[in-house]
């Protein structure tokens, strides 16, 4: 199964786990933002050789038996170019920023892919007032 295969951990002792920030609670309906990034606390290497290649967020309302799919976001330069490894002139960071509306509350779900490490997962749970 799939779910075997993704690591969590706590953000602040492993650079793979994804970190989720954003209100812990919300106003059903309204618009706020939701920061998701890997390596907040201990800095992931982000080289040609070991890199973040995407995050899926999704959002699972509360009495819900399915969770959404909010979207994926990809990073795909890595310092590679014709020169050779890591001597490219783009690096991307591991971190997105969404703005999003709910209509009640839930917990959103991160899984990020390091091309090394594998599948991390990490979770925050949001109420609605």
């Amino acid at each position: 199964m799939i779910g075997e295969l993704i690591k969590t951990a706590d953000w602040k002792k492993e650079k793979h786990a994804p970190v989720i920030d954003c209100p812990d609670t919300i106003t059903a309906g309204e618009e706020f933002v939701v920061d998701v990034s890997v390596g907040k606390e201990i800095a992931h290497p982000n080289t040609t050789e070991h890199h973040i290649s995407w995050i899926d967020l999704y959002f699972h309302p509360e009495g819900e038996k399915f969770a959404y799919h909010v979207g994926r976001f990809e990073f795909t330069g890595h310092g590679e170019s014709a020169k050779g490894a890591n001597e490219g002139p783009v690096n991307t960071e591991p971190k997105l920023t969404v703005a999003v509306k709910l209509k009640k509350g839930g917990v959103f779900h991160a899984v990020s892919f390091c091309n090394i490490h594998g599948l991390w997962e990490s979770e925050k749970a949001v109420a609605a007032a």
